[in-house]
């Protein structure tokens, strides 16, 4: 018998590849970058940035620190990485020794601090607030600044709130809005409006660059319509026990799940420790695949390295045996949807936990 401890994150790189290449062919008009924040979602940044600059011949990428890229972009010096949380004292360093490091200036106080402290003449990208209301120069920020200074940016962004709604007002507010401030103020500056979801919503949307980030990964962008990307993530983990559960035992902590009748339970090796969101306590599922897809309920609350599963219709579980917690048939948005959360979330947290044996699945 082989019994393993640990959960598995299986990750399909050739169907990651397949999904970037995809989505840069829906918006064949622009640039495609693609967002290797938080390390890719947690699936491995060094790897992906790779995979990318190399299958798919990618040269711009988009992280949220310039920590993230700083090895990355020193080992791919012919890309440019954008840094969407600016520059800042805790950062500059970085950029004064990576020059294809780029920061996206989103306010009047990190200019000013960059100009204070920028270590040469490059080009940096601007952020416009178009109604997202979070990170962005505003247009009486904008009305103030010298007019030398709009040729200095290399690009100019903002980001959709609703584009995951195909039909919300706000897409064509902030379409509207964005395309005003870029032709008052940044006329001939290329343009970046819209991340994975906004690809879907039509050319327009494109503009000059689009920033490939969840979908990419296997993540439905536009859950208006069925996904048509391929599944990158896999979720496993070992049966570590299976016994029998009497008619009024309790399960778990605090006593949440009591047996109405005689059940049969599986403890598996994977719990909010692991990033398992304990909001899919007594609601999560699991999945036997042994030539036929077995679902099994989630009881009682998850625990930190655990949870406990009612078994009691899998005739052939054992220890040893390998369960799906999120799987082609059963994906991470599913996952989501049922921790009522989103599938970004838990990717993050599942991706960049070190509990994980990590596979990589590649041609």
């Amino acid at each position: 018998m082989n019994i393993l401890t640990r959960p598995i994150l299986e990750i399909n790189l050739n169907n990651l590849l397949d999904n970037y290449k995809m989505l840069a062919n829906l918006a064949k008009n622009a640039t495609p970058a693609a967002v290797i924040k938080d390390e890719a979602y947690g699936l491995g940044a060094k790897i992906v940035a790779k995979l990318l600059y190399e299958k798919a011949n990618c040269r711009n990428f988009f992280a949220a620190h310039a920590v993230e890229v700083k090895e990355i972009a020193a080992t791919h010096p012919n890309a440019t990485f954008y840094i969407l949380q600016g520059v800042g004292a805790d950062s500059i360093e970085i950029f004064r020794q990576q020059k294809n490091i780029i920061p996206v200036i989103s306010s009047p106080e990190v200019l000013k601090y960059w100009e204070e402290n920028k270590p040469d003449n490059r080009k940096v990208a601007i952020q416009v607030e178009t109604g997202l209301n979070r990170l962005g120069f505003r247009e009486d920020d904008l009305k103030v600044l010298p007019k030398d200074k709009f040729t200095e940016f290399s690009l100019v962004m903002s980001h959709l709130a609703c584009g995951d709604e195909k039909d919300h007002f706000m897409n064509a507010k902030q379409i509207e809005n964005f395309e005003r401030i870029k032709k008052t103020f940044f006329p001939n500056t290329p343009a970046s409006l819209s991340a994975s979801d906004g690809v879907f919503l039509g050319e327009k949307f494109h503009q000059n660059m689009v920033r490939l980030g969840a979908a990419v990964y296997g993540i439905n962008t536009a859950p208006y319509r069925q996904n048509q990307m391929k599944n990158v993530v896999r979720v496993l983990a070992p049966v570590l026990q299976v016994t029998n559960l009497h008619k009024g035992d309790f399960v778990g902590y605090s006593a949440t799940y009591r047996a109405g009748s005689e059940r049969k339970i599986a403890i598996v090796s994977i719990g909010y420790g692991d990033g398992l969101p304990r909001s899919l306590s007594n609601v999560g599922k699991i999945f036997l695949n042994n030539g036929k897809i077995h679902e099994a309920r989630i009881i009682g609350r998850v625990s930190m390295d655990n949870i406990i599963c009612d078994v009691t219709d899998i005739s052939d579980i054992k220890a040893g045996d390998l369960v799906s917690i999120a799987d082609d048939f059963y994906t991470l948005d599913d996952v989501a949807r049922d921790a009522g959360t989103i599938s970004y979330e838990i990717m993050s947290r599942l991706g960049k936990n070190p509990r994980f044996e990590r596979i990589y699945i590649q041609d």
